[in-house]
């Protein structure tokens, strides 16, 4: 896995979760290429699965009071999907950020494995009051558990 560190590329290997997903005609331009937006979506999916292959769904950690907003993103686009392109979406986790949790991305056309998108989100912890906090124990307890951490 590719690791992104505010913009830059460093070539650490962590534990990925993949993900596949097909670009369906929505995603696309009159010219049948992904638009760029959606890279950010297909990010959510990643990191999505990757908590739901650890049952931890967002819906589990949001009914326990805790939040993951987004507060920074960032893309480097390579190459384009196009329609009907089945891609595969790695998720990991950077476990150097003390104060929220930083997802890193590489997004893979899968027939040929060419790099499509690298990029990562950082999110901050908040609770139902809409406070920044600490990261929840039970979250990184299950990342640590699971080879993410």
């Amino acid at each position: 896995m590719v690791r992104m560190l505010e913009g830059k590329v460093n070539r650490a290997v962590m534990k990925t979760h993949r993900t596949e997903y097909r670009v369906i005609y929505g995603d696309t331009d009159n010219m049948g290429v992904a638009y760029h937006a959606n890279y950010l979506r297909w990010f959510e999916i990643g990191r999505a699965e990757l908590f739901r292959s650890l049952d931890m769904t967002y819906k589990h950690i949001e009914e326990k009071g805790y939040f993951l907003p987004v507060s920074e993103a960032y893309c480097k686009f390579i190459n384009s999907a196009r329609y009907d392109d089945l891609i595969i979406i790695e998720a990991a986790v950077d476990g150097r950020m003390r104060a929220g949790i930083k997802f890193d991305y590489k997004i893979l056309r899968k027939d040929d494995e060419t790099e499509l998108v690298l990029g990562f989100t950082k999110h901050a912890y908040m609770d139902s009051s809409s406070r920044v906090i600490r990261p929840p124990r039970f979250i990184n307890d299950v990342l640590k558990q699971n080879g993410y951490l």
